[in-house]
């Protein structure tokens, strides 16, 4: 069975890719690197909620208005079948995002220093951090509630859809918006050029 014919058989090919990618370079071995392996999940998971932040705001969003005033085929089918799993992948992604990230600082001893903008790398990867933690405080508190209103998931009356639909598209664009800077911050820590000029953004900002 070719596994590229499902999303999970693709899945499972790109890890097993990784490890035999990663012990031919590494002379048949397969190195033990904890910090190495949560760093890339964390790069993995980012990828994809970053991504489908993205996809919503600059394709499904106005594909979605272009839809509802085309009475041919209309919104139903995206909200029905694409928004829904596009948002389980969305939100869980954020949460794998946010869990790897808090391990590798934990990891590497600087879980408090970063939270608490201890200085230089600290500083830069904390900005990240925080900003990633607002945007993952808005998926979950103010997106997905009321997408699920949006989307026919949770009953709601027309008004409390309309005021749901601001709240989620406003929350929305927040994250987009955010998610600029924390790229930004959160590269900038790995790399000194860029962590200088981050820095001297946190401090014009503080």
């Amino acid at each position: 069975m070719n596994p590229l014919l499902s999303i999970k058989g693709t899945i499972i090919l790109g890890f097993v890719l990784a490890v035999v990618f990663t012990m031919i370079l590494a002379d048949g071995s397969l190195p033990i690197n904890g910090e190495g392996y949560i760093r890339w999940l964390h790069y993995l998971s980012g990828i994809t909620w970053i991504g489908l932040l993205y996809y919503f705001n600059f394709v499904q969003v106005p594909a979605m208005a272009k839809a509802t005033a085309d009475k041919e085929p209309g919104p139903a089918a995206i909200g029905k079948y694409v928004a829904p799993l596009a948002l389980l992948w969305f939100r869980w992604g954020a949460v794998v995002t946010w869990v790897t990230g808090a391990a590798y600082l934990g990891h590497n001893g600087q879980f408090v220093a970063a939270f608490t903008f201890a200085g230089g790398y600290s500083s830069v990867i904390g900005a990240g951090a925080w900003l990633g933690t607002i945007m993952l405080f808005n998926v979950w508190v103010l997106i997905w509630p009321n997408q699920q209103k949006v989307l026919g998931m949770v009953e709601a009356t027309a008004d409390e859809i309309a005021s749901a639909k601001k709240t989620a598209l406003l929350a929305s664009r927040t994250n987009t918006a955010l998610s600029i800077p924390m790229l930004l911050f959160m590269g900038a820590a790995h790399h000194t050029e860029l962590s200088s000029v981050a820095l001297t953004i946190l401090n014009t900002l503080v």
